[in-house]
Parts: C-alpha cells; sequence; structure tokens
C-alpha cells in the first residue's frame, strides 16, 4: 500500500488542560479543558480512526490486528502512543511503571517509558524531572512529610526542548508548556502528588503512593540525551533517542526533500507549516496538526514546503 494512513485524534478533558489544542492546531476541540490529543493510538481508552483510503472508518486497533502486512510488527499490540498535551496548569506529580510490573499489577498492560518534545513554552516554564531521595526510606519519609520542595527536581523548558522520561522516573509537565509525547501505548499512571486540588465534584483525587513508590528508581538515574542534526536530501533531520521502545526524529522541510520509507511502518506528526506530500502515484496535502502512518513498504515519497515533523517508530 503506498498511500499515507492519516487519523482523526480522540480528545482527553483534564482538570489541568485548555484551549491551545484548540489555538495552536486548530483542533476542534469538546471544551476549555482540554488536555491531551491522542493522535495516534490503538489504545482501548482512545482510538484513532483512519480519515481516507480503502481503511477510512476503521479504529487503528482493528487496522493493526487484520491487516498486519502494513506495519510488518511482532507486537501483539499497536505498540506507540502520539500525544498533544496542552498542560494549562500545573500536572500532578506522577510515575509510570515498567512493563514487567505493569503486566502484573496491571492486567497486562504496558509499561510506560515516554518522551516530550517542547513544542510550546510560556517563560519561566519548568517541568518536575527527576527527585533528590538517595533512598526508598528516605523518598517515603519526604512524601510523608511533604518535603515536595526538596524532594522534587525541577528544570526550565524552552520550546524546542527534548527529554526522555524512561519508566520509573518522577516527572510533571508544569504550567503553560504544550508538548508532544510519544509512549509506549499504556494510560497506566501512578499519582504522587496532586497539590491537594479536587476534581469538579470537590473530591481530592486519588494518589497510587504504594505503586508509585515501588516503581520509582532510587537514587534518579539520569539519561543523558545528546542529539544532533544532519542534512539527508533536502531536509535536516534530528535524531532523539532509539532504543528498545522507540526511535524519535524531527524531520524539517524547507523546499522539497526526497525520502525512502522504512520495511516497517513510520508515524509522522506534523508540528509546524504546511505542504505536499508526493508519491509516485498521488500528491496529498499536509498542514500543522495532521498525523499520519506510513505503512511497511511505503516506497520513496517527496515533501514539499516549509513543515516540521515529529517522527517515530519501532
Amino acid at each position: 500500500m503506498n498511500q499515507p494512513i492519516f487519523l482523526e485524534p480522540v480528545f482527553q478533558e483534564r482538570i489541568w488542560g485548555g484551549t491551545k489544542l484548540k489555538q495552536l492546531f486548530g483542533y476542534e476541540i469538546p471544551s476549555d479543558r482540554t488536555g491531551e490529543c491522542w493522535a495516534v493510538s490503538a489504545h482501548p481508552n482512545g482510538q484513532s480512526v483512519v480519515k481516507n483510503g480503502p481503511y477510512q472508518g476503521m479504529k487503528l486497533g482493528d487496522l493493526w490486528s487484520k491487516h498486519t502486512e502494513l506495519f510488518r510488527s511482532g507486537s501483539p499490540v499497536f505498540p506507540l502512543l502520539t500525544k498533544i498535551l496542552d498542560a494549562s496548569d500545573d500536572l500532578s506529580v506522577q510515575v509510570h511503571p515498567d512493563d514487567a510490573y505493569a503486566g502484573e499489577h496491571e492486567n497486562d498492560e504496558l509499561g510506560k517509558t515516554e518522551c516530550w518534545y517542547i513544542v510550546d513554552a510560556e517563560p519561566g516554564s519548568v517541568i518536575i524531572y527527576g527527585h533528590e531521595a538517595k533512598s526508598r526510606e528516605q523518598l517515603v519519609q519526604m512524601i510523608e512529610d511533604g518535603r515536595w520542595d526538596d524532594l522534587l527536581t525541577r528544570v526550565p523548558v524552552k520550546r524546542g526542548d527534548f527529554f526522555y522520561v524512561p519508566s520509573g522516573t518522577i516527572h510533571a509537565l508544569g504550567k503553560g508548556i504544550v508538548v508532544l509525547e510519544t509512549q509506549q501505548s499504556s494510560d497506566t499512571t501512578y499519582r504522587v502528588y496532586d497539590y491537594d486540588r479536587k476534581d469538579k465534584d470537590g473530591n481530592l483525587r486519588e494518589l497510587h503512593l504504594e505503586k508509585a513508590i515501588d516503581v520509582t528508581t532510587i537514587p534518579q538515574a539520569y539519561e543523558p540525551v545528546s542529539y544532533s542534526s544532519k542534512e539527508e536530501a533536502g531536509m535536516t533531520v534530528t535524531s532523539f533517542v532509539s532504543n528498545s521502545f522507540f526511535t524519535v526524529e524531527k524531520w524539517e522541510v524547507s523546499g522539497q526533500a526526497q525520502r525512502s520509507a522504512r520495511e516497517k511502518y513510520t508515524i509522522c506528526s506534523v508540528i509546524d507549516g504546511n505542504g505536499l506530500l508526493r508519491t509516485p502515484d498521488q500528491t496529498y496535502p499536509l498542514a500543522k496538526g495532521d498525523h499520519f502512518i506510513l505503512p511497511a513498504e511505503f516506497g520513496p515519497f517527496e515533501l514539499e514546503g516549509k513543515m516540521t515533523f515529529i517522527i517515530s517508530h519501532e
């Protein structure tokens, strides 16, 4: 199949959400508390639907299971999930399990290793990225004492930054940040701290301290991310991370660029600009906010315009 598979995103309302998904990407969002765009998702909690071609109307999970030739993956489930998050307020401080822990405690759910590309950030924006506890006992004590300023590591961020967030990392997006998140296809989150906020019914949101303490990496092991850019066939390619979970790159096109798709599938998100994708048979318009999959053996193609993509694959 040499057609890109365009996907209709699913939107999730959150207590910390806002309206930037509409402002920045032009999406029709359900409310002014829209926190997440699940752009490329086969997770049962929010599945993308195919917008074009012979599989129009199919959920991505069904496409994955019924047409394995489009993906050439050995995974029983679609292993990745691409989101855009609008942190109009601080997100809860949280941590995610790895595959082994999630498989045992969360009904065979995948673990959740993720990464963030900062699409937009208001001046002074910060994230929580790690912690200062030197032992599990110290972690427990600092949580019990509410010593959050001493425990949590805060890092300033700006547009264009990239962060790798492996399972076991205590983390949170701060107010005023929009990110494209590439993650394992999992919806398992253990909340550590939520600023004593109450939900719409006036109740404190649930914390998951026992599991969170179980899975937190101690002491915090920061994996340095060093990335570099190179010119490839008319585009600038920045390689952010490549491991057993995912490979993530940024493609910047200004003019014309030639490319040939991989043997397996590739997930593409247009985060800025607009232009065209050309195959030998057809031309497809692309605009900021589009998300699509290049299926296996997609073949050669050309990109034309001024566009920035975030690309991911297994």
